[in-house]
C-alpha cells in the first residue's frame, strides 16, 4: 500500500459504459455485447485523447482509440461478482457490498397485490402496468393521462417501479409523494427502485421527461464504504443520484445533476468545498439518454465531450488527489433491446505524482475500489482486493 498521504478520492461512474460481455452474459441474454466497443464502431472510431493518454485502449479494443506505449495511469477492467446488471447493484458493488441474489423484477407486469395497496393508499388508479422504454410509455399512454389524470406504471427487465406524470397534471411534489407510498409498499418486495419521472409537452409536438426524475432506493442491506468514510468523520459528497441510489446512507453532502455536463461541472466545484474524503459523481446521460434509446452516435458524442472535460479537471486536482473512472454495468445502443448488459467495466486510476502507468489487469470484483479506497484511509472493508500498491 502507497504511504503517500491522500486527502481526497474522487469517483466518477460513467453510467452504462461497458467495455465487453462477461463471461455469464448469456445468462443474461447479452451475449456477445460490448457497449464502448459497439459504440466506437458505429460511430467509425471516438476521438478520445485523453481517455486513450490515461490508458483506455489497453483495457480493450476500441476503434480510434489506440493503445498507449506508456499509459500515465493505472488501468484494467472489473467484472461484477453481483448477481444482476442494475444501477444499484453495480454502485452497491462499487462501494464495497456484493449481492449474492439479484433484485426481483416483474418484466409481464407488477402482481395485483402490489397495484390494489397502490390504487388503495393513493386514490389513484394507474395506467400501463407493463415494460417498456420511457419515451414509448409516454407515445402509447401519454394522452390518456392528460385525460385522465391517472398516472402511468411501468417496469422494464431491472427491479424498478417507475411512475410518470406530466407536471400539470400531477405535480412534480405530489409524484414524489406517490413514489413515496409506492417505495413503502414495495420494500417488501425487496423491489430495489422506485423511480419518479416527471414529463412535460402534449401529444401533438410529443412529450419530454424534464430533469426532476428522483429515485426511491431501497437501503444497502450491508456495511459500505461510505457508511464506513462517514463514521470516521470523512467528507462522502454525492454527485448526481448517488444520494438516491443509496438512500441516502453515507452521505454528508450532496447535490443533484440535470446532465453530464452540469455534473462534470459540479466535480469540478466540488473540488473547493470538499477537504478530506471522497467525490462520488455519477454521470447518467449515457444510459439514460443514449443507451436506453439506442442512440449510439450520441453515446459517442457524450464520451468524447467527457474527455474534452478531463484536462481541465485533472489540472485542477492537488497532490494527494486520486481519480478513478469507471462504470456500474453496460447499455450497449446496438443491440435489439433497451436495458442494460451484463458488461465488463473499465477502470482508470490518476494521481499527479503518478511517473508512468501501470497494469491493473482483471479485478474479479467491483469491490476492489472499496477495498482500495478503504486502504488509502486506513479503514477496513469485507469484500475486494486493493490495489492501492500499485498507485
Amino acid at each position: 500500500m502507497s504511504h503517500r498521504p491522500w486527502h481526497r478520492v474522487i469517483l466518477i461512474t460513467l453510467d452504462g459504459v461497458g467495455i465487453g460481455a462477461q463471461p455469464d452474459a448469456a445468462d443474461y441474454g447479452d451475449s456477445g455485447a460490448d457497449t464502448l466497443g459497439h459504440v466506437a464502431e458505429a460511430c467509425g472510431g471516438l476521438r478520445l485523447p485523453n481517455l486513450a493518454r490515461l490508458g483506455l485502449g489497453n483495457i480493450a479494443p476500441v476503434a480510434g482509440v489506440d493503445p498507449a506505449v506508456a499509459p500515465v495511469a493505472a488501468c484494467g477492467r472489473m467484472l461484477e461478482r453481483s448477481a444482476g446488471k442494475d444501477t444499484t447493484t453495480g454502485h452497491w458493488e462499487i462501494a464495497g457490498l456484493i449481492q449474492e441474489k439479484p433484485f426481483p423484477s416483474f418484466p409481464q407486469g407488477f402482481p395485483p397485490e402490489i397495484i390494489t395497496a397502490f390504487q388503495r393508499e393513493t386514490g389513484l388508479e394507474p395506467l400501463g402496468n407493463f415494460a417498456a422504454s420511457g419515451t414509448e410509455i409516454l407515445r402509447q399512454l401519454g394522452e390518456e393521462h392528460c385525460r385522465t389524470g391517472r398516472p402511468i406504471v411501468y417496469t422494464s427487465v431491472d427491479s424498478v417501479f417507475q411512475i410518470a406524470a406530466h407536471e400539470e397534471v400531477i405535480s412534480v411534489d405530489r409524484l414524489y409523494d406517490l413514489c413515496g407510498i409506492a417505495r413503502r409498499i414495495l420494500d417488501p418486495f425487496r423491489i430495489c427502485r422506485v423511480i419518479a419521472r416527471p414529463f412535460v409537452g402534449d401529444g401533438a409536438d410529443g412529450f419530454r421527461r424534464t430533469a426532476g426524475r428522483r429515485d426511491f432506493s431501497l437501503e444497502p442491506n450491508g456495511t459500505t464504504l461510505l457508511d464506513r468514510m462517514a463514521a470516521a468523520g470523512l467528507e462522502v459528497y454525492g454527485i448526481g443520484k448517488i444520494r438516491d441510489i443509496f438512500a441516502g446512507r453515507g452521505i454528508t453532502s450532496a447535490v443533484g445533476s440535470s446532465s453530464n455536463a452540469d455534473g462534470m461541472g459540479k466535480t469540478l466545484q466540488a473540488l473547493s468545498l470538499v477537504e478530506k474524503g471522497m467525490i462520488f459523481t455519477n454521470l447518467v446521460d449515457f444510459d439514460t439518454l443514449f443507451g436506453h434509446r439506442l442512440d449510439a452516435p450520441g453515446f459517442g458524442r457524450a464520451l468524447e465531450e467527457f474527455d474534452l472535460w478531463l484536462p481541465g479537471f485533472m489540472t485542477a486536482m492537488a497532490d494527494g488527489d486520486l481519480l478513478i473512472i469507471t462504470a456500474d454495468h453496460g447499455c450497449d445502443p446496438t443491440t435489439s433491446g433497451t436495458d442494460h448488459t451484463r458488461e465488463y467495466v473499465p477502470l482508470l486510476c490518476w494521481h499527479k505524482e503518478m511517473a508512468c502507468g501501470r497494469a491493473l489487469g482483471l479485478r474479479w470484483t467491483f469491490a476492489d475500489v472499496a477495498a482500495t479506497v478503504a486502504g488509502l484511509f486506513s479503514l477496513g472493508m469485507e469484500n475486494g482486493t486493493g490495489f492501492g500498491e500499485d498507485l
